[in-house]
């Protein structure tokens, strides 16, 4: 008979794998310490401690009909932790050597399949058809393929809109969704409208997502040469006026629809989460245009006779580009209050779920990952922010909530518990002067590199 091996598993990879199935109301009473695993992922267990009672408590996961992973076996009380992880690994053993791959649960939902594919090719996104068939990018399907058995698609037509035309918004809500459960958050699904209801510690937040999309003038592909993605532009010029009217649109158009007289999200805060992906790589270089545009102010600085650096803001009216105008401002426009903040990254991208995915170890062994970019400094005098590069392996710990930034609204009726978004970037306009909280890394924009070797 053949031995069975059972390893521990690195908390990354147990992440992927089950992270959503985790229940939010776990962190209350226990503390995981310990992940474990069969050698084809199959059944996979963790070590809690019990913080309540301070014993130990071990859990077996498999996969149900639905392809998620839950918890089968149970076994509270372990006085000590070699205890439980004796139990564990017997319970992963026996069910293993009696070669079950399958839990029934008896609720179970059938989980979005992604990829095979159902729009013809030629109204493919090229982007859906390079993480469906390039291999630099099976850390990203992995992930993806992992998430989507959670998933629910309430309108009926992600997948096709994922695999056409909507492949940015649906990235950017996949996105989402895995940064609200990073953060332990509970959801409510059963809305159509708007993307998210999620709710903890007794409190109810609404988030709608929105993107900047492309013009049908200037459709996505990866063919373009690299000195055309590299073109000269000229950033401050679009920074004043262009971008800030491509984020103006949308968000506009969100706020016409009047969520905050939805049931579901009345007398409760309301989100717009926007991302950029109106042309290639424009997510490097247009976060500033959002801050201008949402607090009607630039920052300008300088440094005084004792080189301090000196912020002084300064108002903008409005922005103008071929004869359309819209006024500066976002959140004090007619109806803003009832958005509570604007929540923004540069990165909720294929390359995002792809470093995510090999630091936990997944996909093609023979790809190299280098991620290089701009990073906030924490340096009060500095006025530039730092640069930093690194290789993407198993030592790296990147979440999904790095890089992402929550622009609070002044105005708000109904301001947003930050405890509900403890990890990201959180920043306030107090006084005329944008106020940030920072994490101790955070990434403005950054690009990723996948170098593939080949073996002859």
């Amino acid at each position: 008979m053949k031995e069975i091996n059972i390893t521990k598993l690195d908390r990354k990879r147990f992440d992927v794998l089950a992270g959503q199935a985790r229940s939010p109301a776990a962190a209350y009473m226990s503390q995981e310490l310990e992940w474990y695993s069969n050698e084809d992922e199959s059944i996979i267990g963790v070590l809690l401690l019990d913080t309540i009672d301070y014993d130990y408590v071990a859990v077996a996961l498999g996969r149900d009909e639905g392809g998620r992973f839950r918890a089968f076996a149970v076994e509270a009380s372990h006085p000590t932790p070699d205890a439980a992880i004796t139990w564990l690994i017997g319970t992963i053993k026996w069910h293993t050597g009696m070669g079950t791959r399958v839990f029934p649960q008896g609720d179970e939902i059938t989980g979005t399949d992604l990829f095979t594919p159902v729009v013809p090719i030629e109204k493919m996104h090229p982007y859906f058809s390079r993480l469906s068939s390039d291999s630099a990018f099976t850390p990203a399907k992995s992930v993806i393929n992992n998430l989507m058995p959670h998933h629910i698609d309430i309108d009926g037509n992600f997948v096709e809109q994922f695999q056409s035309t909507g492949f940015d918004s649906r990235l950017w809500e996949l996105y989402l969704y895995a940064y609200f459960s990073e953060e332990q958050l509970f959801f409510e699904r059963q809305y159509s409208a708007p993307d998210f209801v999620v709710k903890k510690y007794g409190k109810t937040v609404a988030i709608e997502a929105v993107i900047v999309g492309r013009k049908q003038n200037n459709p996505a592909s990866y063919f373009k040469a690299f000195d055309t993605l590299q073109r000269e532009i000229d950033v401050i010029e679009e920074h004043k006026n262009a971008m800030p009217i491509r984020f103006g649109s949308p968000l506009y158009s969100k706020l016409n629809k009047k969520y905050w007289e939805l049931e579901q999200v009345n007398g409760h805060p309301l989100i717009f989460a926007i991302a950029d992906f109106h042309d290639d790589m424009s997510m490097l270089w247009s976060s500033t245009a959002l801050t201008n545009y949402l607090y009607g102010v630039r920052q300008e600085f300088y440094y005084d006779e004792n080189n301090q650096l000196i912020i002084t803001p300064i108002r903008i009216e409005s922005h103008k580009v071929e004869g359309k105008k819209i006024p500066s401002g976002f959140f004090f426009q007619d109806n803003s209050e009832y958005v509570s903040a604007v929540l923004f990254s540069s990165s909720g991208t294929i390359s995002k779920f792809n470093r995510l995915g090999k630091q936990a170890g997944l996909g093609d062994k023979n790809i190299l990952m280098i991620r290089q970019g701009t990073c906030h400094d924490h340096d009060p005098n500095a006025s530039l922010p730092k640069m930093f590069r690194y290789i993407v392996d198993e030592k790296c710990n990147e979440t999904w909530g790095e890089g992402l930034s929550m622009f609070h609204n002044p105005s708000a009726i109904h301001p947003v518990p930050i405890e509900l978004f403890p990890s990201i970037a959180h920043h306030r306009f107090e006084n005329g002067q944008i106020i940030s909280q920072l994490p101790e890394f955070h990434p403005y924009s950054s690009l990723t590199v996948n170098v593939r070797f080949v073996n002859k």
